[in-house]
């Protein structure tokens, strides 16, 4: 791994209390040296993707501005719940609104995936959606480790905020020391 990688995280609930974002606070503990952590801008706020929208009024200042935050990013997580099989509406549409951009940048850009959700399976499902939507941006994609964080309530402390699960903090170690030597190997900026 190179002396410091800036890896922008990406949460793809927008729930004030998301434990996505909960085990996003928890990355700089568990990363290896020399990787730092940038929370990307809000996507909320974007308008639902539109192409009249879009060639009346071009791109809204939140599409710029998240997608300048990937574009400066040496690589990418997205930690993400998954809703109804698959991932959030709103997470879905800020991909679609950046991806039209001119210099598109997921393009070569390295990603992880992770997801926290309370069933069996973890967002295992938000995953499997996600990373042929990634691919498909011609994303650079890291397969393993997998982080899949299943009844997550059991592994967090909520009132503290901290994810307690010590075999889950083991695997997000293994997953953070893998993507920055996979940075290193692809290269994270364009």
């Amino acid at each position: 791994m190179t002396d410091k990688l800036n890896v922008l995280t990406i949460c793809g609930s927008l729930r004030k209390g998301s434990y996505n974002a909960l085990i996003a606070r928890a990355l700089p503990a568990l990363a290896p040296q020399g990787m730092t952590f940038t929370q990307a801008p809000p996507f909320g706020i974007m308008p639902l993707y539109d192409f009249d929208l879009q060639a009346e009024k071009g791109f809204p200042a939140s599409v710029t501005a998240f997608a300048d935050a990937i574009r400066a990013a040496d690589g990418v997580i997205i930690l993400t719940p998954e809703y109804n099989y698959s991932i959030p509406g709103a997470l879905k549409n800020a991909i679609d609104w950046v991806s039209r951009l001119p210099d598109q940048p997921f393009a070569g850009k390295p990603f992880a995936i992770q997801s926290a959700a309370t069933g069996l399976l973890g967002g295992a499902r938000a995953q499997y959606h996600l990373r042929p939507i990634l691919v498909g941006l011609d994303a650079l994609v890291l397969n393993k480790p997998e982080v899949i964080v299943n009844f997550v309530k059991n592994k967090i402390d909520e009132t503290k905020g901290e994810l307690t699960d010590e075999a889950t903090r083991d695997m997000i170690k293994q997953q953070l020391a893998s993507f920055g030597k996979f940075i290193a190997t692809v290269g994270g900026k364009r």
